[in-house]
């Protein structure tokens, strides 16, 4: 191969049940079942380029030239693909985010999954959907679950060989709307990398984990079922529990806002008053206020008012990671 280039396309996602702590740091191995949603019309656009007349790998993300911590996560996930692909060939790769970076909307996990969707793609071999999203956890674990499409659950595992992201149901299955309030469109100071090692410092997240399962299945079954009150009652819990523990590790990590907490505080009054809505967030302070299609516009309206939202981002249920 003298050069080959291919580009992907992956969404975020947003976890209904929250994955939060590794068993395994460097394989990324979650100590949970989690389970998400891909955000339709948000995407990492990646392109990578096997090129042998490159001396070393080189990273570009969003028109900027890349060195440092970034470069060499990206450089590690290219030695792992080469080693799957049996490629020996450094690589150019550039990607461009169309929605806030680093600011707890799954920057990372679409990042990954595209990287690792637009690498098999360019090497002209083809590996499954599950040998893929096995691939994608390695780099970022919730890029796992940004490989396949709709609905998605990760699956925890026994080892690297089963920890693996397939989809529940398709995007088509049940039409909700994430209307996510930025109120910082900022890199947060303490990537979630960091955060899932500091998370088994909490005295908290054995009690969260013990009962994760329980969780995973009351979210599954609500999904399955269109059951839009019993998804709101375990998703705003798993949240408040992953940030639980989150503020009693050492260090403790406040990725809440000001904003953030008024907002799931309306986000309940709205729902007292009729309204299908309930809230989530990530390692970040940006609130998901997932909705039915159908209060979707006055959803956005409201959230649109609160004081500290800088911006609204409107999202339906995406599909899987592609080659464009």
């Amino acid at each position: 191969m003298t050069r080959s280039t291919a580009t992907a396309r992956a969404h975020p996602n947003i976890a209904f049940i929250k994955y939060w702590g590794n068993r395994d740091d460097a394989l990324r191995l979650p100590e949970n079942d989690s389970l998400s949603m891909n955000l339709d019309g948000l995407y990492a656009e990646t392109s990578v380029s096997w090129d042998a007349s490159l001396q070393d790998d080189t990273f570009s993300l969003n028109g900027t030239g890349q060195g440092g911590e970034p470069l060499a996560r990206v450089v590690r996930h290219l030695d792992l693909l080469r080693s799957k692909l049996n490629l020996s060939t450094p690589a150019a790769v550039t990607s461009v985010n169309n929605f806030p970076t680093g600011a707890g909307i799954a920057s990372s996990a679409a990042a990954f999954a595209a990287l690792t969707e637009a690498a098999v793609a360019a090497s002209g071999q083809t590996i499954s959907e599950r040998e893929r999203s096995i691939l994608a956890r390695q780099g970022s674990g919730s890029a796992a679950r940004s490989i396949p499409g709709g609905f998605v659950e990760w699956h925890a595992g026994t080892s690297s060989e089963d920890s693996f992201a397939e989809s529940v149901v398709g995007p088509d299955y049940w039409n909700l709307v994430d209307v996510i309030a930025v109120v910082s469109e900022g890199h947060k100071a303490v990537g979630s990398s960091a955060g899932h090692r500091s998370a088994r410092t909490s005295t908290l997240q054995a009690a969260r984990v013990i009962d994760a399962p329980r969780r995973f299945a009351m979210a599954r079954q609500a999904l399955l079922d269109r059951d839009f009150d019993t998804l709101a009652s375990v998703v705003e819990l798993d949240s408040n529990l992953m940030h639980s523990v989150m503020m009693t590790s050492a260090p403790p990590l406040f990725y809440w806002e000001p904003a953030s907490l008024t907002l799931m505080k309306l986000v309940s009054v709205w729902r007292a008053d009729g309204l299908q809505v309930c809230y989530t967030l990530d390692a970040g302070p940006n609130v998901h206020c997932i909705c039915t299609r159908q209060d979707a516009d006055q959803i956005h309206a409201l959230v649109a008012a609160v004081d500290g939202v800088r911006q609204v981002i409107v999202a339906g249920v995406g599909g899987a990671a592609v080659a464009v």
